[in-house]
């Protein structure tokens, strides 16, 4: 193997990725003690210190990334993932760029791309995005439908709450996430509208219980899904590598039995 086949090879060793995981677990500490004035005031230049030698491991590990894996390095949405984030750091904060200081809290977010759990669940929301953005749909037009009516039902007693669709579309969402729905909208509602629940009830049943219901299957499904995927492609590259050792060893018995 050539230089960069084994600093891949070593690269994509387990401790590596251990190692990153607890440096970025540090780096996490550090920006969330940055916050405190009280703490700045008593061991700010070496909190500063280690949060800069935490960048410094960063952008060693994604330089060694490019020269082990070449252009193929871009190949890899997580790796993008990764320069992306590191990018944004070492961008200067001044200049009107104030707001990339607070930016740098997106480092925490590279444990994502170093925890092949955690990637599992973002490859399964990313592959459940299409089914959702059909349910999303779904779950407006029956907002749409609902803010209509509401507006049209109640908005002459309680015009704060659905004097109009916006309002009715915001306090229908907020229904729909039972915050403080019943005393708070539902029964003051119904007061003046003594049948009211016969519209609220089925909205409720509709959007609460159902549609969301139906965006964590989707969800979950899209987890299995993924996982799936994983466990074949690692099934795969086993069986590679048992085929790639068995011809090795045939190999060998032939050269012998030609000496012979």
């Amino acid at each position: 193997m050539n230089f960069r086949e084994k600093l891949a090879l070593w690269l994509a060793q387990p401790w590596v990725g251990n190692a990153i995981v607890a440096v970025i677990i540090v780096n996490a500490i550090t920006l969330g003690m940055e916050t405190s004035p009280a703490l700045m005031e008593a061991a700010g230049p070496l909190i500063l210190m280690i949060d800069r030698i935490c960048l410094g491991i960063f952008v060693v590990e994604i330089v060694l990334k490019l020269i082990a894996h070449g252009g193929r390095f871009f190949r890899s949405g997580w790796n993008v993932f990764d320069f992306a984030i590191v990018g944004i750091a070492l961008v200067p904060a001044g200049h009107g760029l104030s707001v990339l200081r607070a930016l740098r809290i997106l480092r925490v977010l590279r444990v994502i791309s170093v925890a092949p759990r955690l990637r599992r669940v973002v490859e399964g929301f990313v592959t459940a995005l299409p089914g959702m953005g059909s349910v999303f749909l779904l779950m407006a037009i029956i907002f749409y439908i609902a803010s209509v009516m509401a507006t049209k039902l109640f908005a002459k007693s309680f015009p704060d709450w659905f004097g109009s669709l916006g309002d009715s579309a915001y306090s229908l969402f907020q229904i729909m996430t039972l915050e403080s729905w019943s005393m708070g909208i539902v029964r003051p509602v119904m007061e003046v509208y003594p049948y009211a629940w016969m519209f609220f009830v089925p909205f409720i049943m509709v959007t609460t219980f159902a549609v969301v219901n139906l965006l964590v299957g989707l969800i979950v499904n899209s987890m299995q899904d993924a996982h799936a995927e994983e466990t074949n492609a690692a099934t795969d590259s086993y069986r590679d590598q048992v085929l790639a050792r068995l011809e090795a060893i045939e190999e060998r018995l032939a050269a012998q039995q030609n000496k012979k």
